[in-house]
This record gives C-alpha cells, structure tokens and sequence, in this order.
C-alpha cells in the first residue's frame, strides 16, 4: 500500500485514501518525503523511532476498551486548501489517529506540505490531509460512504472521481499528441551531375 501510494504521488494520478489509506499516506510521506526512514504507527511498530500515527488508547492514556470514535463526527475544515467541501458532520469509525500535539511530522519543515486541512473541533485529531503540490492528493480518516448514496455521493468521492476523469483525459491528450505523426521537412536533393 505504500508504495501504491508513493507512485500516486510522485506520478501526480489522484489518490483518495479512506481511514488506514489516510494513515498510510501519512506514513509514506514521512518516510520519503521527510526522510523518516522508520516512520510508522505506534499500531504496526509500537517502537517505531517516528511514530506519526497512534493508537487512540495512547493518545487518551486509557486501557480500557471505548476508544473507537464512532458515528456521525463534527469536523473543521480550511476551505482554502481543502478541495471540496465536505458535509459538516462525516462518519467515523477508527480506533487511530495522527495526534497533532504529539506529531513530529507536523514540525518537521519537508512535511508541511502535507497540509492538515480538516480537523475535530477540539483540533486533538487530524480528520484530512493533502498534498497541495498534487493535483488531487487526500487522505481522510473518516469513512465518507457511510454518508454516500448511489445517486448522492459524499462530495469527496464526486470530486475524487472529477479529478480521475481529467487524469485520464489529459493522458489520452498526451498519447494522442505523441502518436501524431511528425512530418518531416522535405528534402531537397541535388541534381547529380552527368558525366
């Protein structure tokens, strides 16, 4: 999955990544655009070095079982960088998140680009990220199908699909381009002299 989304990235074809993806995508990011070689969650490597990703019981200090947000979430949003915007309650159901107090990738001057653009309203935990140098790069931690329907998608999957619509039409722009034949200039040749 992370190298999946490392050519995503780094090939600019767009990438929608829900819960885990959103994650992963702050994973890859840390690891090869910060340089954090071992950056990872405290879920798969609880002695990871750079852990960017933590298990909610860590970051609420409990034991106990319950530390799963679950249901119909507010959030925030920054409407300038944020692509499209969302409903104002989105769904959730995640027992992880990026701790934004405790995040070395959010001070680390190579990852802010990956810009954090929607937040809970209490700003403990990160609900969206992107990459605004990408032309469609989000990762959210909410599950946005469970505010879809199959003639009113959540706004996020219709700008997810816009933007693959235009990829794949500017590649077949750029095929038809190079496919065309180049015509060469006409050559002129010398009359040959008769002996």
């Amino acid at each position: 999955m992370i190298y999946t989304i490392q050519y995503a990235r780094e090939h600019k074809v767009p990438f929608f990544g829900i819960c885990l993806g959103m994650q992963c995508a702050t994973i890859e990011y840390a690891r090869d655009v910060a340089g954090m070689k071992q950056a990872d969650s405290t879920e798969f490597d609880p002695q990871s070095p750079h852990r960017v990703i933590y298990k909610l019981r860590e970051l609420l200090a409990s034991t106990n079982g319950g530390t799963m947000r679950l249901g119909a979430c507010p959030a925030s949003w920054s409407p300038a960088l944020l692509r499209t915007k969302p409903t104002a309650n989105s769904k959730s159901a995640s027992g992880t998140a990026i701790g934004t107090n405790q995040s070395r990738l959010r001070k680390d001057a190579r990852c802010r680009r990956l810009r954090i653009t929607g937040r809970t309203p209490d700003e403990n935990y990160v609900e969206i990220v992107e990459a605004p140098e990408h032309p469609w790069f989000l990762g959210c931690q909410f599950h946005p199908e469970f505010k879809s329907k199959p003639l009113e998608p959540h706004p996020l999957f219709a700008a997810f699909i816009g933007a693959a619509l235009e990829h794949k039409k500017q590649k077949l722009r750029h095929a038809a381009a190079v496919s065309e034949p180049k015509h060469a200039p006409a050559l002129r040749v010398a009359p040959r002299a008769s002996a």
